[in-house]
């Protein structure tokens, strides 16, 4: 399933995916804050993704690629099996297993329809001025020219989460001034005093 995906996986994703590293993801940010007009940083935090994920949601996704209804199965059946902690097993219609050797890959198919496709839409249509985006697995930094794109984009991306039951952390996802990220000045006050 990793060579399906890989092709379809969008530039700035990084998380678990052949050749790609966190230190990509933070060459990619510091390349970004560099040569885009940022001058606010969204870190976005996902409260308990990997035990938030959507069987359901998942599996039409899965589908939306995958037409081998075996490989579909096995997949429903892997996360149908549940955890075994301390002698009892659990089952749940949510979450896939961390340390599980496929979580990565349903975790990046997952935030690719939810996240990743849709973010990339809003850029197009919605923004107003640059906007950088780095995906890192579920941790994900969000770069914007103008405050007002970044707090609208931060409220439809919270209704976005909500449709498939996830949820922005209220304490650990912020809106930065690059000043406070990186040490550097705006662009906007860089470009006042040339």
């Amino acid at each position: 399933m990793n060579a399906i995906y890989e092709t379809d996986f969008l530039g700035f994703s990084y998380g678990f995916r052949p050749g790609r590293s966190q230190h990509n993801a933070l060459d990619a940010l510091y390349t970004g804050l560099l040569t885009k007009h940022v001058n606010w940083v969204l870190d976005l935090d996902i409260r308990g993704f990997f035990d938030a994920i959507l069987h359901e949601w998942l599996v039409k996704f899965i589908e939306h690629r995958i037409a081998d209804r075996r490989v579909v199965r096995l997949i429903q059946k892997w996360l149908n099996a549940g955890v075994l902690e301390d002698g009892k097993r659990t089952r749940t219609e949510e979450g896939t297993p961390q340390g599980g050797s496929a979580s990565p890959l349903l975790a990046n198919i997952y935030l690719h329809y939810v996240f990743d496709l849709w973010v990339q839409a809003w850029h197009q249509k919605r923004a107003y001025g640059d906007v950088i985006v780095v995906r890192y697995a579920e941790d994900i930094v969000v770069g914007f020219q103008r405050k007002a794109d970044a707090k609208r984009f931060w409220a439809e991306l919270a209704e976005r989460f909500r449709k498939f039951r996830l949820e922005l952390h209220p304490e650990k996802t912020r809106l930065l001034g690059v000043r406070t990220v990186c040490g550097r000045e705006p662009e906007a006050a860089r470009r006042r005093k040339a």
